[in-house]
């Protein structure tokens, strides 16, 4: 079965990540249809809208903590940073600069690596059971690769989130700016389409530079060489997991069960 799902209508390009058995968690193979499927949308010239939204009871539960294998005989840091700035930093942010408005439509969790693609869209319509979390603390690391955490919810409740690990509920979210609207499960679908449908009768330039002006504000004021800067600050977790334990605590589970119920 395909990981993901493209169709294209009226202007609106949805991508369905489409793994619910496994709560949409991300594998590399998944990650590159994903960004193949954004890239589509991009080029598209009949696409205004792009929606990513996921089948299924969760969003996404983050990266696939289990379909790993077995560890290979050396893992080096080199190896480690080579592959999380392409498939985790990289994808994230050229998503974020598509030049067309992008809605992510979550609901249930969305966990750490799950915030590594609802994060880079313009806008997030949140179900009322969405929660998200970012509880890799847990593992030794301070954070996802994608510090969208400062920009996304202020300092102090950045710190807050990521200190404990808990989730922050749609509402919650919705209060400090994180996300835009928060409808009814049942609702979550023709409530992010309708606004699709909305922004995608907008003059197709107009909303490109619009887009463009929000995003190189953020960037003048840091937002760009902060992902990067704390992107290698992320990766000092993996070299003291690989000193101590010989192997990237991602594939170590006890401490992320609490945040994994529910899968």
């Amino acid at each position: 079965m395909d990981q993901i799902l493209y169709k294209a209508a009226d202007g609106v390009a949805v991508i369905t990540l489409n793994r619910p058995e496994a709560a949409n968690a991300q594998t590399m193979g998944l990650l590159d249809d994903l960004d193949a499927a954004w890239r589509r949308a991009a080029d598209d010239d009949d696409v205004r809208v792009i929606v990513l939204n996921a089948n299924g009871k969760h969003f996404s539960s983050g990266h696939d903590l289990k379909a790993g294998g077995p560890a290979p005989a050396k893992v080096t840091l080199e190896h480690i940073y080579g592959m999380e700035a392409r498939r985790y930093l990289e994808y994230s942010l050229r998503w974020r600069n598509v030049p067309k408005p992008s809605i992510a439509a979550v609901q249930g969790k969305c966990i750490a690596g799950g915030l590594l693609l609802c994060w880079p869209c313009d806008l997030i319509v949140a179900a009322e059971n969405a929660e998200f979390s970012d509880p890799v603390v847990l593992m030794g690391i301070g954070g996802v690769e994608y510090h969208g955490h400062t920009w996304e919810l202020g300092p102090r409740k950045a710190k807050e989130i990521l200190f404990t690990g808990r989730g922050v509920t749609a509402e919650e979210a919705e209060k400090v700016g994180m996300v835009n609207k928060v409808v009814p499960l049942d609702d979550l679908q023709s409530a992010t389409m309708e606004l699709a449908g909305r922004i995608a009768q907008m003059h197709p330039f107009g909303l490109r530079q619009a887009k463009r002006a929000v995003n190189q504000t953020l960037d003048v004021q840091g937002f760009y060489a902060a992902i990067q800067s704390v992107f290698d600050i992320h990766q000092t977790g993996h070299g003291n997991a690989l000193s101590v334990d010989g192997y990237p605590v991602l594939m170590k589970l006890d401490g992320m069960k609490e945040h994994l119920k529910g899968r």
